[in-house]
């Protein structure tokens, strides 16, 4: 008889195959997983009109946004992303959807995202691109999320940035790189990425632990976050970040008329948007001039003029530099409080460009007599659906930007505790050079004098060519190459 061979019984343990340890990728989560956002008082300064910026606590979640189609910016983006999160954990980093997708697999951490089909935005092409396809470019839960906001690219892209809060009252710190086409939005450059953040991760730093140290809240500290990690980067309480305050346009559209007196609609009727560059209106492929009717203040507003031209541009003195300035508008510093109205191709040579205050209520309505059905309206190069049809208005005004003497005044809660509302806060560059390595010439002192108000010129001078004189550019700019 042939006795069977017994069949050994395996160990389960030995039944596992090994595979070789990866870090664990392909996670893409929701920024609802995300803790609230942490929101940051601007302080005044003395001898300089930019705000001083101080966190409560660490920030916690940033949104990171980089130009399109350019593998060089990408590369620099992806270092960008592995810095921070080796350098500022647990920081998590928030990335619009398709980049999200695109980059994931090239990291060993997980990324955060927002809804696709909530904030599908175009494509930046420039600062006074107005041929956008229309999109909606905001997402809900963006703004109660965000604590800071960091840019790759050029000025089209900064404005990508401030249109994913065009509907909410207030807009997180921007932090921007020029990478792109046109950087005159953008002061800092890429090669000072590790020292430009710790400036901003750190600002306010050593006031808010020297109060807290004061205290005796044990509950408090635990809640928003400890500090004690970042003592080894803390600069000194008057190396706190600089940050411009950019005001917006405020716009509602009112193609029904509302029961406003005069025919127009109530100003409280129609959606809010903001607009950080500009606001336009054109006649888009039609071959007839836009018919509009301008008119100023509160209801009852006065009648200014009504005009026959290719459209409209409103812009704040930020968008001065943009697609205004291009039909022959006025360049306004940013921290005038104004907004510009200038027109596109008008018939009459006699309307010139004009410059209000902020505070001015601004109506651009189109003429029932006119040969066209409406009118295109973009703002920030994100084109509206629908327009403004004939009959309609269009209501722009100035943001105020106020701060209260009382956090109790503050419009929006979510700056109860700084007491500014409105505007873009953006974080400037401060005077003083620096090095390849990103290390200031001249030293720290010489990196955060105050008076950085001045890169303005700077910038302008770049864009403009301002004082450069025929034939002599490369002098100017100091190349020694002889």
């Amino acid at each position: 008889m042939i006795r069977a061979r017994p069949r050994h019984t395996l160990n389960p343990i030995q039944l596992k195959r090994s595979f070789s340890s990866t870090s664990v990728r392909l996670i893409i989560r929701d920024i609802s997983d995300l803790p609230e956002k942490i929101q940051p008082t601007y302080q005044e300064t003395r001898n300089n009109d930019l705000l001083s910026l101080h966190w409560p606590s660490p920030p916690r979640n940033i949104l990171l946004l980089k130009k399109d189609h350019e593998p060089g910016v990408t590369e620099s983006f992806l270092s960008y992303i592995r810095h921070l999160h080796s350098s500022y954990s647990p920081l998590s980093i928030i990335l619009e959807p398709h980049v999200a997708a695109e980059l994931h697999e090239s990291l060993d951490h997980p990324v955060f995202t927002y809804s696709k089909d909530a904030a599908q935005l175009p494509s930046s092409t420039g600062r006074d691109s107005t041929s956008t396809i229309a999109r909606t470019p905001h997402h809900t839960s963006l703004p109660a999320k965000v604590d800071l906001t960091s840019t790759l690219g050029g000025d089209g892209t900064i404005l990508r940035a401030a249109s994913l809060f065009a509907h909410a009252p207030s807009v997180p710190p921007i932090l921007a790189f020029s990478m792109g086409t046109l950087g005159f939005l953008g002061e800092w450059k890429f090669h000072e990425h590790k020292r430009a953040f710790r400036e901003v991760y750190v600002s306010g730093a050593e006031a808010a632990l020297q109060q807290r140290e004061g205290d005796r809240g044990v509950a408090q500290e635990s809640e928003r976050g400890d500090w004690s990690q970042v003592r080894g980067k803390i600069m000194g309480s008057g190396r706190n970040a600089r940050v411009l305050l950019r005001n917006r346009l405020k716009a509602s559209i009112h193609n029904s008329r509302g029961g406003g007196g005069g025919g127009l609609p109530n100003e409280g009727s129609g959606r809010t948007m903001h607009a950080l560059n500009e606001l336009i209106l054109h006649r888009g492929s039609s071959p007839h001039l836009a018919h509009l009717t301008i008119s100023l203040g509160h209801s009852p507003p006065r009648h200014l003029t009504t005009t026959l031209a290719d459209g409209l541009i409103l812009s704040t003195p930020t968008g001065s530099t943009a697609y205004s300035l291009s039909s022959g508008g006025s360049i306004i510093h940013p921290l005038v409080n104004s907004l510009l109205i200038t027109p596109i191709c008008p018939r009459s040579l006699s309307f010139r460009p004009l410059v209000l205050p902020a505070g001015t209520v601004v109506w651009v309505g189109l003429e029932s007599s006119s040969r066209m059905e409406g009118v295109e309206v973009s703002v920030d190069g994100v084109r509206i659906p629908g327009g403004l049809e004939k009959g309609g208005w269009l209501r722009v005004g100035g943001e105020e930007m106020v701060k209260a003497e009382n956090p109790s005044q503050c419009v929006d809660d979510s700056r109860a505790g700084s007491g500014w509302t409105g505007g873009v806060p953006c974080i400037v560059r401060p005077r003083g050079g620096a090095r390849a390595d990103g290390e200031p010439v001249g030293g720290d002192a010489a990196f955060f004098k105050q008076g950085s108000e001045d890169s303005w010129v700077g910038g302008l001078n770049s864009l403009l060519k301002f004082n450069y004189p025929m034939g002599e550019e490369d002098e100017v700019n100091g190349d020694d190459s002889k």
